[in-house]
C-alpha cells in the first residue's frame, strides 16, 4: 500500500531541527593510506571546492597553494588532477599545469541537454522500477531538503539535491543508463549549484522537487519525466545567465 504523496512545506521547520543530514566530508581516516587514498580524499575535496564556486571555471590551480590546503604533497595532488580531468571538471596542460574546465554556452546546452534525456529517461524506469522502500527514501530526503531551504543552508540544500537525483537514477535500475548519466552529470555540477543562488529561482527549484516526489510516489511517469525535463532546462538558461554576467563583469 502506498502513502500519500502529498508534500507541504509546513513540514520544514519539524525536519530543520532534525538530525538527518549525514556528515559527508572527507574525514582523516579516509586520507590515511597509501598515494590512491590520498589522491582519492584530495580529489574528492576539490571537487567540492569547484563544485562550490570556490574555484570558478578557468581558475588556474596552485599546486603549492593546493598542497597546503588539502594538506597532501604533489604526487598524489597530482593523481587527483588526472582523477578530475577524467570527469571533465579539470584540464590538464603541457607545462602549464592543471586548470578548472570552462565550458562554453554550446557546450553547457548541448550537457543540459543530454543530461535532461538522461534523467528523463531515468524518471521513467524509476516509476516503473523502483520499491516503495526507494521512493519512501526519496521522499524523506525531499523533506530533508525543504529543511535546508527554510533555513537558506544552500550547500546542504545543494548536496541533499544531488543526493535525490542520485537516488532517483538508482532507482531506474540500469546500470548502463546510471554509467552514462554519472559521466555527464560531473560536468555541470557547479553550473547546477551556481542556479541556485538567486532566491527566486532556487525557491522554484524547491517547488518543482516537490513536484517530483509527488509524481514519483504516485508512479506517474509522464508527469515527473516532464517535470525534470523543465527543472533542468531552467537550471541551464540560469547556469547560460550567470556565466553571461561573469563574463561581462570581468570585461568592465
Amino acid at each position: 500500500m502506498r502513502s500519500d504523496p502529498s508534500f507541504s512545506p509546513d513540514h520544514a521547520e519539524a525536519v530543520a531541527s532534525s538530525d538527518l543530514t549525514p556528515d559527508s566530508a572527507p574525514t582523516a581516516a579516509r586520507a590515511v593510506g597509501d598515494g590512491r587514498t590520498l589522491a582519492g580524499s584530495a580529489a574528492g575535496s576539490l571537487r567540492e571546492r569547484i563544485i562550490q564556486g570556490e574555484f570558478p571555471p578557468g581558475t588556474r590551480l596552485n599546486e603549492r597553494a593546493l598542497c597546503d590546503l588539502l594538506g597532501v604533497s604533489r604526487t598524489p595532488l597530482r593523481e587527483a588532477f588526472r582523477l578530475l580531468a577524467a570527469e571533465g571538471l579539470v584540464q590538464i596542460e603541457p607545462n602549464r599545469g592543471a586548470q578548472v574546465v570552462a565550458l562554453s554556452d554550446a557546450n553547457i546546452r548541448e550537457a543540459f541537454e543530454v543530461i535532461g534525456g538522461l534523467e528523463a529517461m531515468s524518471c521513467r524506469f524509476a516509476c516503473e522500477r523502483a520499491t516503495d522502500v526507494e521512493i519512501a527514501e526519496i521522499r524523506a530526503l525531499t523533506y530533508e531538503m525543504m529543511a535546508s531551504h527554510a533555513r537558506h543552508d544552500l550547500p546542504t540544500y545543494f548536496r541533499v539535491n544531488r543526493e535525490i537525483h542520485e537516488r532517483i537514477s538508482l532507482a531506474a535500475h540500469n546500470s548502463l543508463l546510471k554509467q552514462l548519466y554519472d559521466a555527464q552529470n560531473a560536468r555541470i555540477q557547479n553550473l547546477r549549484f551556481v542556479s541556485n543562488e538567486d532566491r527566486q529561482k532556487w525557491d522554484l527549484a524547491m517547488r518543482e522537487h516537490i513536484e517530483m516526489a509527488e509524481a514519483l510516489a504516485a508512479r506517474d511517469a509522464d508527469r515527473l519525466a516532464a517535470i525534470m525535463r523543465q527543472h533542468l532546462q531552467r537550471k541551464c538558461d540560469a547556469a547560460l545567465k550567470s556565466r553571461s554576467e561573469t563574463i561581462d563583469t570581468q570585461h568592465m
